[in-house]
């Protein structure tokens, strides 16, 4: 796969929230500042974690009604086998297709042992999860539509192809970064670059702030500083 990063490159994004490497995305100019990320409608489950990254393992559900055949997602044991066609550190990013998704939850303890097993470090789904107390301490990361009592009659459609959750279409492979402020994908091509852009971000920043909170403020100063900032 091109473009797979290094652990040291990884953790140095691992490092940053995603409303600074959002920032620092926009600086690239490789996409619109209103694409590339979910929308408000997928909530982190557990938004004291630190930053869920890794690269889209990508599957389509639905839980409204039976399986054409089969049972449930355990009937798709090849499901299992492609997760390991993508490099880890892994996320499982799923959409359920139904009209009104989430009405039951594909994630909940035994899954998440099971994606955790297969180095996924995290599910996002427009659909339900469950089991939270039980996926919340076992440290695996959650970002859903919704919690489920049940897991009604969840099924895999299919896997391996482009998804959308949240207004987010993902693709196989590409890097996902998700923290409490939602979740993103980081553009392959200048995601070893994000942690420098970041960083010269933070500087300038920390300037503006240092002055804010300066008994020297004045808005003369302020409109200075930001016009050397740029």
């Amino acid at each position: 796969m091109e473009n797979t990063l290094t652990a040291e490159q990884l953790e140095a994004i691992r490092r940053l929230d995603t409303c600074l490497v959002s920032n620092a995305i926009d600086t690239f100019n490789v996409r619109l500042r209103n694409e590339g990320f979910a929308d408000a409608s997928i909530r982190c489950m557990f938004p004291h974690f630190p930053p869920l990254l890794g690269y889209a393992v990508t599957a389509r559900i639905s839980c409204s009604g039976p399986p054409p055949a089969g049972h449930s997602y355990f009937d798709r044991t090849d499901w299992w086998s492609y997760i390991a066609t993508i490099p880890a550190p892994r996320v499982t990013v799923i959409q359920d297709i139904d009209e009104i998704p989430g009405v039951g939850g594909f994630v909940g303890e035994v899954h998440a042992n099971v994606l955790r097993a297969l180095n996924c470090a995290g599910t996002v789904t427009n659909g339900g999860v469950r089991d939270l107390p039980a996926v919340e301490q076992m440290g695996y990361q959650l970002f859903a539509g919704n919690v489920s009592v049940s897991h009604a009659y969840v099924h895999m459609i299919d896997f391996g192809g482009p998804v959308e959750v949240g207004g987010l279409t993902v693709r196989p492979g590409d890097l996902i970064l998700g923290d409490c402020h939602g979740v993103l994908a980081i553009p392959r091509q200048i995601a070893a670059e994000i942690p420098a852009v970041a960083a010269r971000m933070v500087e300038k920043e920390r300037r503006v702030i240092g002055l804010c909170r300066s008994p020297e403020f004045s808005l003369q100063k302020l409109r200075t500083i930001i016009k050397e900032l740029g």
